[in-house]
């Protein structure tokens, strides 16, 4: 490859340090000034760093990544980058973390066709497991919500006062804000709690 050396460093959230991955970028012999700095999730891939680096790219240049969930954020959307850098625009990738993904000239076609179905696989794991851990949580809550567990803020328990001021209220007797006066809450606190009274009180 005769093109010039791009590095591609994203971390997920502002709180979060890319010296690490900027170190090994440095180590692969990437130039300081084409070193691409991102920190923003990539769970909408709305990433202007990213999409002003691939406007940037031609024709045998080198993308560098640490790690291959930097593509995309799951296993179709990493495949669909791999296949437009590589196949459509002619740009190598190399993967830190993964020596056989390198796409750079002098590979044979054993070596590429190896590298894409190693890519494939560790896509299609990563994706698995992210899929797994989201189903795990969703059983986790679910159990938790059948044992009797609230998620979310405390509700605030109501006066004995409270359905009485909730009838006044839904006939139009009494305004929220007097109501909340009287039980010592907020207006908008009295309003969703009598709307949620008024609505089960229908469905008696």
């Amino acid at each position: 490859m005769s093109g010039k050396t791009y590095g591609y460093v994203r971390v997920s959230t502002r709180s979060q340090h890319e010296d690490r991955q900027i170190i090994a970028m440095r180590e692969f012999g990437v130039p300081a000034e084409r070193i691409l700095v991102e920190k923003q999730s990539g769970r909408d891939f709305e990433r202007p760093v990213y999409l002003r680096l691939l406007r940037s790219l031609e024709s045998g240049d080198v993308l560098v990544v640490k790690s291959i969930d930097r593509l995309g954020r799951n296993y179709e959307e990493i495949l669909e980058q791999w296949a437009g850098l590589t196949k459509e625009r002619g740009v190598a990738v190399v993967v830190l973390d993964m020596p056989l993904l390198d796409t750079r000239e002098g590979r044979d076609l054993t070596g590429t066709l190896i590298a894409d179905i190693v890519l494939q696989l560790l896509s299609y794991v990563a994706q698995t497991e992210r899929d797994f851990n989201r189903q795990r949580q969703a059983e986790g809550i679910a159990a938790a919500k059948a044992r009797g567990v609230r998620f979310g803020r405390k509700r605030i328990s109501m006066p004995e006062a409270f359905e009485e001021l909730a009838e006044e209220w839904s006939q139009g007797r009494v305004s929220a804000a007097q109501a909340g006066r009287e039980l010592g809450v907020s207006r908008t606190t009295f309003r969703l709690r009598a709307e949620e009274w008024c609505a089960a009180a229908g469905e008696r």
